[in-house]
């Protein structure tokens, strides 16, 4: 590895992090139709899962411990959610009281799949600079509608905009983690993402399923249809980024 790769890896996984502010633009600051971006974010975990991270683990070698993996997400999402669950019954009420506990799934689903991306890039750079720049370009596309989304979930978990700004920024960091990580375990790097991708595919269901469809059903029945197309948009445009990748 030279100088030239760590700086332009480095580079590419700062930009990659400043795509988490895409959220500003594209939600207004007065949005009363908060749960339209939840229902893309939904349509987009299941999206991402089945249409990107699937194939991607098929791809890599699909093991009897794949689903494994997989499940090995869904449980420890189930896991952490019950503790964030207790401390929310049993801690004392401070100033984040109010905010829904998806929201704290959604920000460790979302800093998974951002330190994943980060390995992938260290990964695509240690083989060369034109491939890790193909990579970059294709995670930057991935990763526009998805903070959008993600951007929308914080909000409607009661969180303000600036801080929302700051953990969907702080999430988003888990690129650069997972980018100086490959640098460091370059010669495992294939076995460790092989692990860590299908775990992502657990963790994104389980949020998908059981923290943000159900808070969908939680809205008055008038506003199912744009829902629903909210839904199939999130499930339609990572379809769609496969012409980019």
């Amino acid at each position: 590895m030279t100088l030239d790769v760590f700086a332009y890896g480095l580079a590419s996984v700062l930009v990659v992090s400043a795509i988490s502010l895409v959220g500003i633009l594209a939600i207004p600051a007065k949005s009363k139709n908060l749960i339209y971006p939840v229902s893309f974010a939904a349509g987009g975990l299941f999206g991402d899962s089945f249409i990107h991270l699937l194939p991607q683990t098929i791809e890599m070698g699909f093991t009897g411990a794949t689903p494994v993996y997989i499940l090995s997400g869904i449980v420890t999402m189930f896991v952490v959610e019950k503790i964030i669950h207790w401390h929310h019954s049993h801690g004392r009420p401070g100033p984040n009281a109010h905010i829904k506990p998806f929201v704290f799934m959604n920000l460790i689903g979302d800093g998974v799949h951002n330190f994943i991306d980060g390995l992938v890039i260290g990964a695509s750079y240690l083989v060369n600079v034109p491939l890790g720049v193909a990579t970059t370009l294709a995670v930057v596309f991935h990763e526009i509608p998805q903070e959008i989304g993600d951007f929308g979930v914080l909000l409607k978990g009661g969180v303000n905009r600036g801080k929302a700004i700051m953990l969907n920024l702080f999430s988003a960091l888990a690129a650069v983690a997972g980018f100086l990580v490959s640098m460091a375990i370059s010669g495992y790097i294939e076995g460790f993402v092989s692990i860590m991708v299908p775990f992502t595919i657990g963790s994104f269901v389980y949020i998908a399923g059981s923290d943000l469809i159900p808070e969908l059903h939680k809205e008055k029945s008038d506003k199912s249809a744009m829902q629903l197309l909210s839904f199939v948009a999130g499930i339609a445009v990572m379809y769609l980024l496969l012409l980019v990748e």
